[in-house]
């Protein structure tokens, strides 16, 4: 950064000042936990067991540098090629009509909150509401260091047993959303769309109404004849923009699919442990009767306290997830 001309190229510097301060975000914290243990070290060394203030005062602070370091170590657990990327997550309503849609509802909050705890951004390219209450499919852009290597873990089918607010009977019902998750890659990769390959079609973005109901067909759906794939925007300024959007989300889920198809010829040993995404195979359930209950079926963590989860504490299950894939990787090896 301090070469001659390092700010003539600003895209080139952006890429590089963003990989520094990814650096930093990594290293600072250990040096910094280090420190602070050097720190308790030397002060253990020199404390007398009737400094009962002190001895409780060193106690503390190791039992924060314990927590800090527990919390340091699950990002060690971060180690795949785009897990330092951005999330492009989608939620899709299962079958179950208006109990569904509300779930996808419930699930989008659930992320949302997430987010939000761990300062990512968060923007909707696009919704599609459920005929009378909740949310058919969304698509959410999640801006942050390490945001799919954390997501990831959500990826799969997700089953909510509650009693439906929408039965005058107060009856159990079982309601079923996917959740899909791929990384948001910056820099350019290698994958060729053809222009023949592509369907594009226009239309009315949907909405609530209002002031900024679209008047124009904005939004924009692209079809890849080849895989079969549909990728949609609605929620910029202008169809070009939508469009570009929607390039972008299929080139990342075209760049998946050749990673799964590689990962999947790799790992033909191991294929039958693997459990498909699709219905009746769900990864976790949310039990909120006739008892409280989330648990994850891939790793058996799970919890009672349904409501925290709902609000978005799910680091534990994701954490959960993360640790089982590294010792199922050091048992392949």
């Amino acid at each position: 950064m301090s070469q001659e001309g390092f700010w003539d190229n600003s895209e080139k510097s952006a890429k590089i000042v963003k990989g520094l301060k990814s650096l930093k975000a990594a290293v600072l914290p250990w040096t910094e936990a280090f420190r602070k243990y050097k720190e308790l070290k030397e002060f253990s060394e020199i404390l007398k067991e009737e400094d009962r203030e002190l001895v409780e005062e060193a106690l503390k602070g190791s039992q924060q540098l314990f927590a800090e370091v527990d919390s340091l170590e699950s990002k060690t657990l971060l180690s795949g090629e785009f897990d330092g990327c951005g999330a492009i997550l989608s939620i899709n309503a299962g079958a179950g009509g208006t109990e569904s849609c509300d779930w996808v509802g419930m699930l989008l909050r659930m992320y949302s909150r997430w987010a939000e705890k761990h300062e990512f951004g968060l923007k909707t390219i696009d919704m599609l509401p459920g005929e009378e209450a909740g949310v058919k499919n969304v698509t959410l852009f999640i801006e942050g260091d390490y945001a799919y290597g954390y997501l990831k873990a959500e990826r799969g089918v997700h089953r909510l047993v509650r009693i439906s607010p929408f039965d005058s009977n107060k009856r159990r019902h079982t309601s079923f959303a996917s959740v899909d998750v791929i990384p948001k890659i910056e820099e350019d990769i290698d994958i060729k769309i053809e222009e023949k390959d592509l369907s594009v079609d226009t239309y009315r973005a949907s909405g609530p109404g209002g002031q900024h109901m679209q008047k124009t067909d904005s939004a924009v759906r692209i079809t890849h004849m080849p895989s079969g794939i549909v990728v949609q925007c609605q929620n910029e300024r202008s169809q070009y923009q939508n469009k570009q959007v929607a390039l972008m989300i299929l080139k990342a889920r075209l760049y998946e699919l050749e990673r799964e198809k590689k990962e999947a010829e790799v790992n033909k040993a191991y294929a039958g442990e693997k459990k498909r995404i699709e219905w009746g195979s769900q990864i976790r359930s949310y039990v909120m009767h006739p008892y409280s209950l989330v648990k994850d079926h891939r790793t058996d963590y799970e919890t009672g306290n349904v409501n925290a989860v709902m609000d978005g504490e799910i680091d534990k299950f994701i954490e959960a997830y993360l640790r089982r894939q590294k010792e199922e990787g050091k048992g392949q090896k």
